[in-house]
């Protein structure tokens, strides 16, 4: 596609789907508390996902799809988790997903969209399952957990390892119909306890080499799709910070979802007879943390726009950018958390009733800042160790 023709596309594409979350954010607002009861998203929103596209707004446009990019995703996801983090996250995830498989070979995508542009995958991205390779593909087993929005897929991608004369080759990414494995009822969670991230147990399923998305490939943004799906946003490297910055995002929007209940019950309330959003420390935390939530957004998303720009004018995101993304995006998570902490902890006794907004999005942002790959620590000692051995070598 013509460069000129493809950013006039972004353009439009952006402006439509952040138009379409912020219509769509109240009625998810509305549908959170029967959300998080029913421990998956309701049939509805997937609805509303589905008829919006903004659920398909990263498949190939050959597909229904719109190929919008990593950064338009985020804008989206913070607008919709803002208003429930569950609903938000199966947006977000099967998006992500989407995007992913448009990587795998074309005889996979056509296998997933060929008769049903509407077709939604769940994952298992923890390598825990094993395959044994057989004529024309492999034998995959295993128990695999936290694959959100396993309810509404009908194909899901499996982390694994190949595993040959007792060594492991991998990780790995193999796609799996949903019907080939067990799915297990156990996602009872005190955080995003909407998303319906259940279990699955696989026993010895075929899956054929089609289906089949080699690990190295996918972290250096060139599966064999990308042949044939030729937008940047299909040459994002997986499992680098880029891929992370929509942990970040959901973080974000659901960060100002605290505030936003916070401010809401705040500015009114009185305690003892006095008027606490008269306080001047109330004052100073409502500044603050909106700073820091405000800070948090910035932060992931200007390393994320640097790297769009790189895979848009086809360069590569080397290793201190990468690095540098997954800090961002893992700082900006904790700037939410401490934001979103000391909210919850001066919203006083009210907010601990379980029929209140507030603490169901505090509780939701605990869930997201938990995901692994938002683990500050492993990110820090990695841009640590990137940075300091690059200076190391360049001064020897």
């Amino acid at each position: 596609m013509n460069r000129v023709v493809e950013v006039e596309r972004a353009t439009s594409a952006r402006k439509n789907f952040l138009d379409l979350a912020r219509e769509l954010a109240p009625t998810l607002r509305e549908r959170a508390d029967r959300c998080e009861k029913m421990r998956r998203v309701p049939d509805e929103t997937v609805d509303d996902f589905i008829r919006t596209g903004l659920i398909r707004s990263t498949q190939p446009i050959r597909y229904g799809g719109s190929e919008i990019a990593w950064d338009t995703l985020c804008e989206i996801t913070e607008i919709l988790s803002q208003a429930c983090g569950s609903q938000a996250w199966i947006q977000r995830i099967m998006a992500d997903h989407a995007q992913m498989i448009a990587t795998f070979p074309e005889e996979a995508q056509q296998d997933v969209w060929g008769g049903n542009h509407d077709a939604l995958v769940s994952a298992s991205f923890d390598p825990v399952g094993v395959a044994e390779r057989v004529s024309d593909g492999f034998v995959l087993s295993g128990l695999h957990g936290f694959s959100s929005g396993i309810d509404h897929a009908s194909w899901m991608i499996c982390g694994g390892h190949i595993v040959e004369g007792g060594r492991k080759n991998g990780p790995h990414f193999f796609l799996v119909p949903k019907s080939d494995a067990e799915v297990i009822d156990d996602w009872e969670t005190m955080g995003l306890a909407g998303t319906g991230s259940k279990s699955f147990r696989l026993s010895r399923v075929f899956v054929p080499k089609h289906r089949f998305l080699d690990g190295k490939l996918a972290a250096a943004g060139n599966g064999p799709g990308t042949a044939v799906n030729t937008s940047y946003v299909y040459r994002v490297p997986r499992g680098s910070g880029v891929t992370t910055s929509g942990f970040a995002a959901l973080s974000v929007g659901m960060a100002r979802g605290v505030l936003g209940e916070w401010l809401g019950m705040t500015g009114s309330r009185t305690s003892r007879g006095v008027r606490i959003g008269g306080l001047e420390t109330t004052r100073e935390i409502a500044a603050r943390s909106a700073a820091e939530i405000d800070a948090a957004s910035a932060l992931y998303m200007s390393s994320l726009l640097k790297a769009m720009r790189q895979l848009a004018n086809g360069e590569e995101v080397d290793a201190i950018d990468r690095v540098t993304a997954k800090r961002d995006a893992t700082f900006a998570a904790q700037l939410c958390l401490t934001a979103g902490t000391r909210l919850f902890n001066s919203a006083g006794g009210r907010a601990l009733f379980v029929t209140g907004a507030l603490q169901r999005q505090y509780r939701n942002l605990l869930g997201a800042v938990s995901h692994h790959a938002l683990s500050w620590e492993t990110a820090a000692i990695e841009y640590g160790r990137t940075i300091l051995d690059a200076h190391g070598a360049a001064g020897a």
